[in-house]
């Protein structure tokens, strides 16, 4: 899931409007000329597009019938805009769609079912989990092309000065490493987050979620959440904790403050890897430190599974539809993905894109690590949506202007707008 991308809007704006979308519109009609094809990529227009667009090129040199008409799309835009095109037939051809919008779209019929496709010619060369949460009905609607999660990264320097030899397991263990950093490194040893998907963490840590998609159940507010978010509030204040950032700029607060040393820990993904390494805190790689999140009470430790699938728009024509096809089955390949991995220092999705050249990076070498303890998202559509509404609530709670109570409520009245056949 990226957070804190940078991009400008109105280059996008005036991108989207010369390309009018991409759909069986947005290419040749000459038979005899190549048939073009449009990309909405939605990464970081600075660190990750470039990667891609020479990957495009090198698609093109060896598919001379197919162009493909490359938009980066500011990834906090796309999904509505993506929404908007759709709905009137002139969507592009390809999305890079966020795994949670997958099933979502796949419910309004938007996505091509690619069982049996091109695209999917490698399916088992995927890891299992990415491929079923790509699903929807029972049939897949994404090819995974890079996957995240949610980790424990520190400064381990400063872990040292504080006498620290290994990362904390349990919450309470962070909250007294963090005491032991301020007192012997005079930094604040963990600054937390209080947006609803880093707060997953905490869910996980008590055996519970925001739904029981399975019992059609909405637990946001049930005991075990309750439990999981107050230890959430309780990282907000202490010795060696920073209090909560409730700024509309609080991401990239944190983000700064942790390249460049002013904070030992946070919890963050590997989106940021090529950002932690500007940073003066690691110009040396080696510094970075990256451990599974600590545990709850019941022992258990875990994050959400992020990431991003390529997705065909349904409604292109079948000329369209066959480029697409192809295009996703290159841009998904392990030389592809070893590529991506190389340069940007994103996770592949297929264990053969992890070789030895891509393992040296230690950011990428950490987050493998800890991607055993990644949880799949349920196949819910609206489940990615839910955390809207838990975003307000929870800025509330952690900046002192409602209690957890009411905070907890106030969600689960609003998600149950969103999931209406769900009990309380």
């Amino acid at each position: 899931m990226r957070r804190g991308i940078a991009a400008t809007a109105l280059v996008a704006s005036l991108a989207l409007a010369a390309t009018a979308c991409g759909g069986s519109g947005s290419g040749s009609d000459k038979s005899s000329g190549p048939v073009t094809i449009t990309w909405w990529d939605t990464s970081n227009a600075t660190n990750e597009a470039p990667t891609y667009k020479a990957l495009v090129s090198q698609f093109e040199a060896a598919n001379k019938d197919i162009k493909v008409n490359y938009v980066n799309v500011p990834f906090d835009q796309a999904q509505n805009k993506f929404d908007t095109a759709a709905g009137s037939k002139g969507a592009p051809d390809v999305l890079r769609s966020e795994v949670g919008w997958t099933p979502a779209f796949a419910k309004k019929g938007y996505f091509l079912p690619l069982d049996g496709t091109e695209a999917l010619t490698d399916q088992s060369k995927f890891r299992s989990n990415l491929i079923e949460q790509a699903k929807y009905d029972g049939k897949v609607y994404g090819v995974p092309l890079v996957t995240d999660t949610l980790a424990l990264v520190y400064n381990k320097a400063l872990f040292k000065k504080a006498g620290i030899t290994e990362a904390p397991k349990t919450w309470d263990e962070l909250k007294a490493d963090a005491a032991k950093v301020d007192s012997k490194a005079k930094v604040y040893g963990y600054w937390g987050s209080t947006q609803s998907y880093y707060a997953q963490t905490f869910l996980y840590g008590e055996g519970t979620d925001t739904v029981d998609a399975g019992a059609k159940k909405i637990t946001v507010n049930s005991a075990p959440a309750k439990k999981a978010y107050g230890t959430w509030l309780s990282l907000f204040k202490g010795q060696g904790l920073h209090k909560a950032d409730t700024t509309a700029d609080a991401y990239a607060h944190i983000q700064d403050a942790f390249v460049n040393g002013k904070v030992a820990s946070i919890i963050q993904g590997p989106w940021e890897i090529t950002n932690f390494y500007k940073g003066s805190a690691f110009k040396d790689k080696s510094n970075l430190g990256i451990a599974t999140v600590p545990a709850g009470s019941t022992g258990k430790a875990g994050a959400p599974t992020g990431g991003h699938n390529l997705s065909v728009y349904a409604g292109s024509d079948s000329a369209h539809q066959k480029a697409a096809l192809k295009f996703v089955n290159f841009m998904t390949s392990a030389k592809s993905q070893t590529e991506i991995a190389l340069k940007n220092s994103t996770l592949p999705t297929r264990d053969d894109a992890y070789t030895a050249e891509v393992k040296a990076d230690p950011g990428i070498a950490g987050f493998q690590t800890v991607l055993p303890a990644a949880q799949p998202r349920p196949a819910l559509p609206e489940y990615s949506s839910l955390w809207t509404p838990l975003d307000t609530e929870l800025t509330a709670i952690a900046g002192g202007k409602e209690s957890l109570d009411k905070g907890l409520s106030n969600a689960e009245l609003a998600m149950a707008k969103l999931v209406p056949d769900f009990s309380k």
